[in-house]
């Protein structure tokens, strides 16, 4: 079947979303695996999107103030690689073809690179990452924007689905989203419910708009999916709203034109089929051969987003042009968020905490760290999960600030009537899931620096979106405290325990538990200076001592890892004492008293496996010597993984069971974290 010359309008747009519903379908069928069901129903509102609504340069997909899309039901991941394709995008054809296979830029669900904003797939997500991107859109205009200047001005669009409606992590953003009144948040919701197995009849009984609307969301409700001029008016109708993200719910029939799968749950996760591929063909009007056809008059109308997306980002280009002679010193800051760079001497106010043998906590220490960098580094934003006291990451107003930003506060807070978007503390609420997700939106959104925090016990609300910062490679900074039993009487619930060792197997996840403050100023310096690497900062609620640096080695060997904090005095080491965080004091008091067994133990501060990994065997047998294979690790957390640093010879004090309610001193006692049980235990290795 051939088509022939296009007579109107309506005809090209419906040629185009075609062929957007068959360059999916022919990738998933190429591929024998994929999810062709969302592709076929969802065409209509990707095709308003991408040719009527958002601005984007296909030769640049990193121009700074460009809209972002993320389809969070990352299932339907052809339909995004055919958008990338058909518009212009570095993705050859080729690489549709290839969908799902080893080494293309197909993969079965989203990753994140050029055109691809971020890494989607766990369903919530990527709903959730929006909200980040819609903070960060919303931080930066209003502490760049100047009359007449809107240099940050773009919005953020999503396709999500029943199941990332279902999903908590959502229902968490959502809520957050609304009490922020983020107005340039708009999703797109594919109501066409089916999930994987069943009809959403059977899982869902909520008025899912009067929901949102409880939110403090704006709705709009369609009822024909392909209806493209109804499309294009919700979404118009919701740029309009300023004060609260919208959510335009668009009722869709999964695997829309398969005559025998349509509106079934076998269209969600599983191909056509050869025959069901040829009858939907058929049915659509649509050419059975060959396979992966775009018509011509389709292909130059899609190619317009070219032509277009240039000249758009010509017109910022003009204007930031205009903006820098305007207001050199913002100019400046802004081009370094944007280009991901450091200012100058952002950490020059970090200075060395003297010695105290009483010391302080290293989320004490961390906090103050924290605001002698801020005041340099307005790429800096985050907050807590509701604990800003006891994790004391608050960004303080006040100190040397050479910047031309001065406002610090609550992104959230009320100011004269308005809104304060240009605060830098998110008071997230008790939403750890959301909190991790969000942060990821912000850091792939880019040019900013997020962080957040909780209790280290609660990372596990947050494991999926800190396995996804670490899949994406993008810089987040987790912050973890209360990081052991030492926290004492709040009990085994919050006592982390085997946290440590699940942070530690999450690949390209850098983790660092410092021993003491000034540790703790140079894990800070190594996460911000990381751009590739979220960090895990594990950080104790109990005081531990400072430790006199003229007696032992600088806090900078934290940066490789693992380093010698002091030899035996007068002797060759025959043993090694290895610690990380708060049990670093232990071994530091058990050296001397060993010394009198004759057992001369170096001393070495290991806070971070990750990073001492990353250096060279040379390096790393100069810390632990081949040759002295009698070693005791000592860590208040799971004995796991540390077999690999004290070898066939050594032995590990740890705790491998749940903690009690208790005060720490005594916790601490009774399960082994004292220098008597070091000495024991030593004792016993070198069989004395």
């Amino acid at each position: 079947m051939q088509h022939g010359s296009i007579q109107t309008k309506e005809t090209l747009d419906q040629l185009c979303v075609n062929t957007i519903r068959f360059l999916s379908v022919d990738a998933v069928e190429k591929a024998n695996s994929g999810h062709p069901g969302l592709p076929l129903d969802a065409a209509p509102m990707a095709y308003v999107l991408w040719t009527k609504i958002m601005n984007y340069n296909p030769q640049n997909p990193k121009w700074y103030d460009r809209d972002r899309f993320i389809l969070s039901a990352g299932h339907g991941s052809a339909l995004l690689y055919s958008m990338l394709h058909l518009t212009g995008y570095d993705l050859p054809l080729e690489q549709i073809k290839q969908f799902r296979q080893r080494g293309s830029k197909t993969p079965g669900h989203p990753e994140k690179e050029p055109g691809v904003e971020v890494t989607t797939g766990p369903l919530g997500q990527g709903f959730a990452n929006g909200v980040g991107m819609a903070i960060a859109e919303a931080y930066l205009a209003a502490t760049f924007n100047k009359p007449n200047f809107e240099i940050i001005d773009h919005y953020i669009y999503s396709i999500v689905s029943d199941g990332d409606l279902m999903e908590g992590v959502a229902s968490e953003a959502a809520s957050l989203a609304g009490h922020l009144r983020l107005g340039k948040l708009i999703y797109l919701y594919d109501d066409n419910e089916i999930t994987l197995s069943a009809s959403t009849q059977l899982t869902f009984t909520e008025d899912r708009a009067a929901r949102f609307q409880s939110y403090g969301w704006h709705t709009i409700t369609l009822e024909d999916g392909n209806d493209l001029q109804a499309i294009e008016e919700a979404i118009l109708a919701a740029k309009l709203e300023k004060e609260r993200p919208s959510l335009i719910l668009i009722r869709t029939h999964i695997g829309y034109g398969s005559p025998n799968k349509q509106d079934t749950y076998e269209a969600h996760g599983s191909p056509l089929g050869k025959e069901e591929t040829k009858l939907t063909k058929e049915n659509l009007r649509w050419p059975l051969d060959p396979p992966f056809y775009i018509p011509e008059e389709a292909k130059n109308h899609f190619l317009e987003a070219v032509k277009k997306g240039k000249e758009q980002e010509s017109q910022w280009s003009k204007k930031w042009e205009s903006y820098e002679k305007a207001y050199p010193d913002l100019a400046k800051e802004l081009k370094l968020m944007m280009e991901e760079k450091l200012p100058s001497g952002w950490d020059r106010e970090i200075k060395p905490f003297p010695a105290d043998p009483k010391g302080m906590a290293t989320r004490v220490a961390s906090g103050k760290v924290l605001n002698m960098i801020a005041p340099h580094l307005p790429a800096l934003i985050g907050g807590s999960a509701d604990l800003n006291p006891s994790t004391h990451t608050v960004i303080n107003k006040g100190g040397t600030f050479e910047s031309p930003l001065t406002k610090f506060g609550d992104l959230q807070g009320e100011i004269e009537g308005g809104w304060n978007y240009a605060g830098r503390n998110i008071q997230f609420g008790v939403r750890e899931h959301a909190m991790g997700s969000i942060m990821n939106g912000m850091a792939t959104y880019g040019g900013i620096i997020p962080y957040c925090a909780t209790f280290l016990t609660f990372s596990d609300y947050m494991r999926p979106s800190i396995r996804l910062a670490s899949l994406m490679d993008i810089q987040v900074l987790f912050i973890f405290t209360h990081d052991s039993i030492g926290l004492g009487e709040d009990g085994p619930t919050h006592q982390p325990i085997e946290q440590l060792a699940s942070l530690r197997a999450i690949p390209h996840l850098v983790v660092i538990r410092p021993a003491d403050a000034n540790e703790t100023a140079v894990a800070w310096q190594v996460a911000i200076g990381m751009h590739k690497h979220p960090v895990a900062l594990i950080l104790t609620r109990q005081n531990v001592p400072t430790l006199d640096r003229s007696q032992y080695a600088p806090a900078e060997g934290l940066k490789k890892g693992a380093y010698i904090l002091a030899e035996p005095k007068g002797q060759k080491a025959n043993f090694i004492l290895i610690a990380t965080g708060s049990e670093v004091s232990l071994i530091i008091k058990a050296q001397e008293q060993l010394a009198k067994k004759g057992i001369y133990a170096r001393l070495i501060s290991m806070p971070s496996w990750e990073l001492f990994e990353m250096q060279s065997d040379e390096y790393k047998n100069s810390v632990l010597s081949p040759e002295i294979k009698e070693r005791l690790a000592i860590e208040a957390g799971v004995e796991q993984g540390w077999e690999r640093y004290v070898g066939d010879k050594g032995e590990i004090i740890g705790i491998n069971h749940f903690g009690a309610s208790a005060p720490a001193d005594i916790l601490l006692k009774e399960f082994g974290f004292t220098v008597e049980n070091i000495i024991e235990k030593a004792c016993k290795i070198k069989k004395l």
